[in-house]
């Protein structure tokens, strides 16, 4: 067991804490469970709470461009109200539900370039002091899985995976961020778009999956991406034609590509038209600063994970995820045993 000390007003001895998450992967909406680690320091002291926060590493886009930063998307209470005795151990068990707009990070084990830790944060003698960050593995939920095997088995490859600073108008979105997964087009679309980008917004009742489609030139209408919003359930999920589901959406994105604004159903759960994002997300996405793996067609059982288990994830990327991390400890200072 490794405890950090804390940062801030306590510093060298006060108490150390070591949060550990449980092994695996959570969903979207499922429950985060583990155990937070506290070493009393050279002295009591009173533990007034201990919180834990969902961090997440996002992309701002501005009139100067691009920048990066992190954001606490969600914060919970895991206990307090007690004293803690000089060099006293004690774990503190946890468990409770993510947001169910919580970003993704992997698909099929294999990571997305998606940067999401856990924090935890004591309050003591009147001041709050960071602890460690640990790194937050979210799995799909099935129908999100499902989504993109079928786009991987319709020939779309995996091109990288970023979290926008933002709102998608006209969506139920919680969160202030959303992610978008980037896809090469499959050759069917190849002349008429540069990339498809998926957006899932879930929550309790189903989940909304925003398609859009980044313009090539002469197709859209200048500064306008393509864009529709579908509806699916959490329920029934197996008993779907996925390929067939989703290829309808997308068939239906390209055929409405010249047509701002118009509306056209797809079924009873569809809507559509161009750009709709707030002003933290630009018409020009030819700036993005993913991991710049390349065109990958992803095809046969394992749908885009095809790509992603042949090494498709940038060294650079996985780099950054692990600065991310590291930097955090180093700010909270030297490990003690």
């Amino acid at each position: 067991m490794v405890f950090k000390r804390l940062l801030g007003s306590l510093g060298v001895g006060g108490p150390a804490v070591d949060t550990v998450l449980d092994p695996g992967a959570v969903t979207p909406g499922g429950v985060l469970s583990g155990q937070v680690h506290l070493k009393g320091g050279n002295a009591d002291f009173t533990i007034e709470h201990i919180t834990l926060e969902l961090v997440a590493r996002v992309e701002a886009e501005h009139e100067d461009g691009e920048s990066h930063g992190t954001v606490v998307f969600h914060q919970h209470v895991v206990g307090g109200n007690f004293r803690l005795a000089e060099g006293e151990q004690r774990s503190v068990p946890f468990s409770f539900p993510l947001p169910w707009e919580t970003p993704i990070t992997e698909l099929y084990g294999q990571g997305l370039g998606i940067t999401l830790g856990v924090r935890t944060e004591l309050g003591v003698a009147g001041a709050k002091d960071k602890g460690d960050l640990d790194p937050l593995a979210v799995r799909p939920l099935p129908a999100q899985e499902s989504i993109l095997e079928a786009l991987g088995q319709l020939g779309f490859g995996f091109k990288s995976a970023d979290l926008e600073l933002g709102h998608i108008r006209g969506t139920g979105q919680q969160l202030p961020f959303y992610q978008e997964i980037e896809l090469a087009p499959s050759p069917q679309y190849a002349h008429q778009v540069n990339e498809i980008e998926v957006t899932f917004l879930a929550g309790p009742a189903g989940m909304e999956v925003v398609v859009e489609a980044d313009k090539r030139g002469g197709f859209f209408t200048e500064g306008h991406d393509a864009l529709t919003r579908f509806t699916v359930s959490h329920h029934g999920v197996e008993q779907i034609n996925w390929n067939a589901e989703v290829e309808g959406w997308i068939r239906q994105l390209v055929e409405h590509r010249a047509s701002y604004g118009a509306h056209t159903p797809y079924g009873s759960h569809a809507s559509h038209g161009h750009h709709g994002h707030d002003d933290h997300h630009h018409g020009d996405h030819g700036h993005r600063s993913g991991p710049g793996m390349g065109t990958a067609v992803a095809a046969g059982a394992a749908g885009l994970a095809v790509g992603v288990v042949g090494g498709m994830v940038a060294a650079e990327v996985v780099d950054e995820v692990g600065d991310f991390f590291e930097g955090d400890e180093e700010d909270g200072g030297d490990d003690e045993a």
